[in-house]
């Protein structure tokens, strides 16, 4: 739970929930993928998302999302205003296991684990410029990208 302050400067306490799944047996980078797919989406779009993703990490991450919505009806928020926050998938610790070889070496096999984090929150996802996504950029810098090239067409034809 933290405090923000608004532009009206008035206080505004947002809350959120989380839930997270440790020592499951999928290797983290799997289930990135599944995650990728449902940050910062409402809930309800998530499900669905989830539901029809053809990948094992869709079921493990569909599970830690209703845990996470179950502890915010608990906290009195809004199922209807949630959306996903934070969705992470951290390594856990390895199973170390060896195979043989020829010549009597041995390969370390390691089987991974993941510990799953997801954190919902109640609002509205606002619009704008997501600094994570590169391809989405503001017409302010188009504007500027687009001065730089007619700049540097001036001085080439100079």
């Amino acid at each position: 739970m933290k405090q923000v302050k608004e532009a009206s400067q008035s206080t505004v306490v947002k809350t959120s929930a989380r839930a997270v799944a440790r020592f499951i047996r999928i290797s983290p980078r799997k289930v990135r993928l599944v995650l990728s797919a449902i940050c910062r989406k409402p809930v309800a779009q998530a499900f669905s998302i989830l539901t029809n993703l053809n990948k094992k990490g869709a079921r493990i991450v569909s599970k830690v999302l209703q845990s996470a919505v179950a502890n915010a009806k608990d906290k009195q928020m809004d199922e209807a205003r949630l959306f996903v926050r934070i969705a992470l998938a951290n390594g856990g610790p390895m199973l170390k296991r060896y195979l043989p070889r020829a010549m009597g070496r041995a390969d370390t096999i390691l089987k991974r684990t993941s510990h799953i984090t997801v954190v919902v929150e109640e609002g509205e996802l606002r619009g704008g410029v997501n600094p994570k996504d590169p391809k989405e950029k503001s017409s302010k810098i188009k504007k500027n990208n687009a001065e730089k090239a007619a700049g540097k067409k001036a001085l080439a034809g100079v």
